[in-house]
């Protein structure tokens, strides 16, 4: 298994920045006009009742889809917990739901993230690892760049024994459009610590998952 490439929170804090300094220079209305030319281009008439607030819609979601550009996911994590009385297994989170989009066609990825650690010494709280996973989905994405993403994140803030990420998705550039593949699920992993090196730890954790 190829080693996973390492976000650093600089890079992370940098694309924060610039998109956040993209979002203060955009025009709004030439979001909703692209939205609007978008439609003409399909062969529909903006301006007919049903479509004529979508430009407004269309940029509203945008920003709830892509809401994890203004989000630091590392800081998610910053709260931890130390008393654990020596708790030193695998946490396991299973099926945390997530929506996110290609990066190549802007359409719906949608699948779970599996998410574990073996803590060393410090615990987080369950929901700040399912914030992470959202914070990340909530961009523009690949699949396997995404597990890589929360995987490293989790590894660099709590610095666990080790960490485990499994990521199993539908992606709507297949199921929708080209081969129109309805039934395929990507699946994509990052093993790092004792997930990686621990050949029993590894399977505990896939085994739990098949369970």
């Amino acid at each position: 298994m190829d080693d996973c490439v390492t976000p650093s929170f600089a890079d992370l804090a940098a694309d924060r920045q610039e998109f956040s300094a993209m979002g203060e220079n955009s025009n709004r209305a030439a979001a909703e006009a692209a939205v609007r030319t978008l439609i003409e281009w399909a062969g529909d008439d903006p301006d007919r009742e049903g479509l004529r607030d979508t430009p407004q819609r269309v940029v509203r979601s945008y920003e709830e889809f892509f809401a994890g550009y203004m989000q630091e996911p590392g800081e998610m994590l910053r709260r931890t917990f130390e008393e654990t009385d020596g708790y030193d297994e695998i946490v396991l989170l299973k099926n945390v739901s997530f929506e996110s989009h290609c990066e190549h066609h802007m359409v719906p990825i949608i699948g779970v993230a599996h998410v574990a650690y073996v803590p060393h010494n410090r615990v987080v709280g369950i929901s700040k690892l399912a914030r992470v996973v959202e914070a990340f989905g909530k961009r523009l994405q690949i699949q396997e760049r995404l597990t890589q993403q929360i995987a490293k994140t989790i590894e660099q803030v709590l610095e666990p024994k080790g960490v485990g990420v499994v990521i199993e998705a539908q992606h709507q550039c297949m199921t929708t459009r080209g081969v129109k593949k309805s039934d395929v699920t990507m699946s994509t992993s990052c093993m790092l610590g004792c997930f990686r090196d621990n050949l029993a730890t590894r399977s505990e954790f896939l085994d739990a998952l098949r369970r």
